[in-house]
């Protein structure tokens, strides 16, 4: 005997589980609680097994026959309708667990353990959170790349150009890790490099002219603000290194009797560590910091935190304090200071200043080379720097 539609209709439920059975194995199981839910009993191989079609009446009587037909259709060409479904659920739970912000997070996860700056980091999870509203949620396979385009194109929209190349770079970089750890077959951020509007280059603005840089120094040896910041001002025109670098200098790192600063790979834009002599101004300057040392190890500590370095925006805020505007002058531009005005000089070797920018060398072998070759000349370089800048204070 078949079921019919209006004897699964009028079916009461009991005190206990109880069949309504089909032809050709198919049955609908009446559980206590109230639901009624589809089950084919199938021979496979000789071994009898049981399937689920989903739930009465979201599965309608006519497509529960259709799905046992095709079963059994399977079973008589050699499959295992089975094992297929388990394998098929077990693959929709490992996509799901393999979302692109969960990706996105083991690599940069990975990333950060093997030692990348910060900051970096910290830039890294600025760009997840711009994609994570289209494509977080998403299975990181299945993303196809006019996903991508819209994700972007919505941050592109916003008038953050820059910000949504960077985007598309980062997100590259989580495709390519998922195509490796076997979680995706393809980057569909790698076609889109041309499809975004290109942002326009923008240089940190840089004093170059001697007369103007001689008033900058003297305008921060008079600034009225942090002790610190004047400090981590006066210190940051002779060192070369870059605004994170310098906020994030360790005492550990710092030996004033040698007179080098020894900022680790971590810490380095290159990933390599960088040595940096210091002249005996800059030594003196960093004695008169540590006699003021409080807790931590952060040479400029946050104000209120000294176990924190101090903010990215302290000093370009200072600079403005100083009434200079963010078109005159940065904290970052105080290395095309130096560059321009140490090239200009011509008293220096190029590859001696690109070493004090740590500046990476395209050839490994060549860069090992350099590092030791230019020491001596670089130690001279910039005692000559700081004597130069107290030059111009004074004119």
């Amino acid at each position: 005997m078949v079921l019919t539609d209006v004897q699964i209709r009028k079916a009461k439920h009991k005190d206990k589980a109880y069949k309504l059975t089909d032809a050709g194995g198919l049955y609908l199981l009446l559980s206590p609680s109230g639901s009624k839910s589809w089950k084919l009993k199938i021979r496979i191989n000789g071994r009898e097994q049981k399937m689920s079609f989903g739930p009465y009446p979201a599965v309608s009587l006519k497509e529960a026959r259709a799905m046992r037909d095709e079963a059994k259709l399977e079973v008589l060409r050699g499959g295992d309708p089975v094992r297929r479904k388990r394998e098929e659920k077990l693959a929709a739970k490992l996509r799901a667990g393999d979302r692109f912000e969960d990706i996105a997070e083991e690599f940069t996860a990975k990333r950060e353990a093997e030692g990348l700056a910060q900051a970096t980091i910290k830039k890294q999870r600025y760009y997840l959170g711009l994609l994570k509203g289209q494509l977080g949620k998403l299975p990181i396979a299945e993303i196809s790349p006019q996903e991508m385009l819209a994700a972007l194109k919505k941050i592109e929209r916003r008038g953050a150009l820059e910000s949504a190349k960077r985007a598309r770079m980062f997100a590259s970089q989580i495709f390519r890790y998922a195509v490796v750890t076997g979680r995706a077959e393809s980057d569909p951020a790698a076609p889109l490099t041309g499809a975004l509007v290109a942002p326009n280059a923008k240089h940190h603005a840089a004093i170059t002219d001697p007369d103007e840089l001689g008033a900058l120094l003297r305008a921060i040896d008079g600034f009225s603000g942090s002790p610190i910041t004047r400090i981590a001002l006066q210190i940051a025109p002779h060192v070369f290194v870059r605004p994170g670098e310098l906020r994030h200098a360790e005492w550990n790192e710092i030996d004033l009797e040698k007179k080098v600063w020894r900022i680790p790979a971590g810490k380095m834009k290159s990933r390599r560590e960088h040595v940096v002599p210091l002249s005996h101004q800059v030594a003196e300057m960093f004695a008169e910091l540590q006699a003021m040392r409080g807790p931590g190890n952060f040479v400029f500590g946050a104000l209120h935190a000294r176990n924190r370095p101090m903010s990215e925006n302290t000093m370009n805020a200072a600079f403005r304090r100083m009434g200079f505007t963010k078109d005159e002058i940065t904290a970052h531009g105080l290395r095309a200071t130096a560059s321009t005005l140490l090239n200009e000089s011509g008293l220096w070797s190029a590859d001696a200043i690109e070493r004090a920018l740590a500046h990476k060398d395209g050839n490994a072998v060549r860069g090992v080379y350099h590092r030791g070759a230019h020491w001596d000349e670089r130690v001279k370089m910039a005692q000559w720097w700081s004597d130069y800048l107290d030059e111009l204070k004074l004119k």
